[in-house]
């Protein structure tokens, strides 16, 4: 996007990926301001003086809706993560009260609420982007990314790890979940990967084995929440005795990917890329 008359405005939560947009921006010489989200994004990042940005609660959407339009703002792009909110963190302020009772039961899911957002956005004249049109780069590819390979038991717990993700992604209920033996030993819920993978640490059988998987819901728009793994991932995944790691090819996010597969190699554990289709045409 070097469109001068263009504008981005980053929502940012909490991760690497909000730092390494901002960056790729400034040397890109991508017009940008920022909201940062309290609690979630990273404090010794946004501070100073050094590019346009202003903390903001979840709740207040009207605050971040009115900074955007008073900054020029066309394109927007939502990246980092963000802790579920209680309704008691939220002290909604009345925009998003009324976007609330507006979107009623489609706040059941986090895919039916952030597509509720984007349209929310898009009606206020704003273009919402995915990070994967401004940093393709980060997308993970197809295949094998690591010097080690999984075994035919780990094939078998991968395949079997993208069936019940799949169906978890149907019903919008988490991306991920890890599976030993065939025997899936956690989903995840509201908690989120990292603690998944650590309390499936309690859950392992005996022996060798286990592979967290992650994939993109089917129904989920490409431009929010993609699946994501990054160093902190990998250690968390050899700390639990896991063998590997899988995310969607195309679809889902790995940060300093560098960094991770040198991390994964000398852990002795791989990581790859799967097309859900291809793995289970079968």
């Amino acid at each position: 996007m070097t469109n001068k008359t263009r504008k981005l405005g980053i929502i940012a939560g909490g991760g690497n990926i909000p730092a390494m947009l901002i960056e790729h921006c400034r040397q890109n010489g991508i017009d940008f301001v920022a909201l940062a989200i309290e609690g979630n994004a990273d404090k010794s990042f946004f501070k100073g003086e050094e590019f346009a940005y202003r903390w903001i609660r979840i709740g207040q959407a009207g605050s971040g809706f009115k900074y955007f339009a008073q900054e020029k703002v066309t394109d927007v792009v939502m990246i980092g993560t963000i802790r579920r909110p209680s309704f008691f963190d939220l002290v909604p302020d009345l925009r998003t009260t009324a976007f609330f009772a507006k979107v009623g039961a489609k706040a059941l899911g986090d895919d039916g609420i952030l597509r509720a957002v984007i349209s929310e956005i898009e009606k206020e004249g704003m273009h919402v982007k995915g990070i994967h049109e401004l940093m393709p780069d980060l997308l993970i590819s197809q295949g094998l990314l690591t010097k080690h390979k999984p075994s035919k038991s780990d094939m078998i717990d991968i395949q079997r790890g993208v069936e019940v993700a799949f169906a978890l992604g149907k019903l919008d209920v988490g991306q991920s979940v890890v599976v030993q033996h065939g025997l899936v030993l956690g989903v995840e819920g509201i908690e989120g990967t990292d603690e998944l993978i650590r309390r499936c640490k309690d859950y392992r059988r005996k022996g060798d084995g286990g592979v967290l998987v992650k994939l993109r819901k089917p129904q989920q728009d490409m431009r929010i929440d993609l699946p994501t793994i990054g160093i902190k991932t990998i250690e968390g995944a050899h700390e639990s005795g896991l063998r590997g790691v899988v995310v969607h090819a195309g679809n889902g996010l790995i940060v300093d990917q560098a960094q991770a597969v040198a991390l994964a190699d000398k852990y002795g554990m791989f990581i790859m890329g799967v097309l859900p289709d291809e793995l289970c045409k079968n």
